[in-house]
């Protein structure tokens, strides 16, 4: 397969120019990312690479670190994690307090901002220093140490992080929360500021597409039944409301992110992530998505 030539074609296809979505807001600090970013970074089996644009410019990964926890939370607890969280997808916006109150403060699946509060709340929990042992995961994981937090974006989500701040207090009410609300939303806004590019994004993917095997060393980092279902979450709900046409578009289990991430994978062949911070109406990048379907309808090439 010529990726390169792919990747070209794709670059040479689309712009900024061509989609009509905002840069996200609500967090100040995203306002300011200049729209007219855009790259792309193919990270293949053989540990080969392919990439156009700003595929090497660090972003706000937002929620796209959700996989990252949620992984280290089934390390932790196996498959006792789902008596805390559910694994459906959510039908509304993923930031609603809405369907905790009719489902007893169960959130709906891991990737809404309630069930990443409630992973988080396990973390919190269960680990001694759970920011640095996040990073330490991300570095390990990428065999790249030159991953940290964005203390300007982490301030940025504190200032304007009241809808999260009372989706803890309402599971806490409801019983689903073991921690107090201050460290574990601490943790939650610096997760979400987790600095990285489509180059260490697609390295860090890699281990879901590798049966949860680091590709350059073969070390081991996740069960492959841990792995199995991290993909389907993403494949079902890895998207807000937006899931079922990104399958049906991409034919990809991924993630997305209101940085303007997406990432993407094809198990045992590669690791994709594209970065444009122009959103759509459902919080994902609207060049993004644009850019994903024509690279599997190029490839000729998804889960489907």
């Amino acid at each position: 397969m010529d990726y390169q030539n792919i990747l070209d074609s794709i670059h040479d296809e689309m712009s900024y120019r061509d989609v009509k979505g905002k840069v996200a807001s609500y967090i100040p600090e995203l306002a300011k990312v200049d729209r007219k970013k855009f790259g792309m970074h193919v990270y293949c089996g053989d540990q080969q690479h392919f990439h156009f644009g700003d595929s090497k410019e660090k972003f706000s990964i937002q929620s796209i670190s959700k996989v990252f926890t949620l992984a280290m939370g089934m390390r932790l607890m196996g498959e006792d994690l789902w008596d805390r969280v559910d694994v459906e997808p959510s039908g509304d916006p993923f930031n609603s307090l809405t369907q905790l109150e009719y489902e007893s403060g169960i959130p709906r699946n891991p990737f809404i901002n309630a069930g990443a509060l409630v992973i988080s709340d396990i973390l919190v929990d269960q680990l001694k220093d759970p920011k640095q042992e996040l990073l330490d995961f991300v570095r390990e994981i990428t065999g790249d140490d030159d991953i940290h937090y964005d203390e300007t974006v982490a301030a940025s989500e504190k200032s304007t992080g009241y809808r999260n701040i009372a989706l803890v207090n309402y599971i806490k009410a409801l019983g689903n929360i073991k921690c107090d609300v201050e460290p574990i939303v601490d943790f939650y806004f610096y997760q979400c500021s987790l600095a990285m590019s489509c180059e260490q994004l697609s390295k860090a993917f890699m281990i879901f597409a590798n049966r949860g095997r680091i590709l350059e060393n073969d070390k081991k980092i996740l069960k492959p039944k841990t792995v199995k279902r991290i993909n389907a979450l993403m494949q079902t709900c890895g998207f807000y409301d937006e899931a079922g046409e990104f399958s049906f578009q991409v034919g990809l289990p991924g993630k997305s992110g209101v940085g303007g991430g997406i990432v993407a994978i094809h198990p045992e062949n590669y690791s994709v992530a594209v970065w444009s911070p122009i959103l759509n109406d459902n919080g994902n990048s609207e060049l993004g998505m644009k850019a994903l379907e024509r690279f599997t309808t190029l490839t000729g090439v998804s889960v489907f």
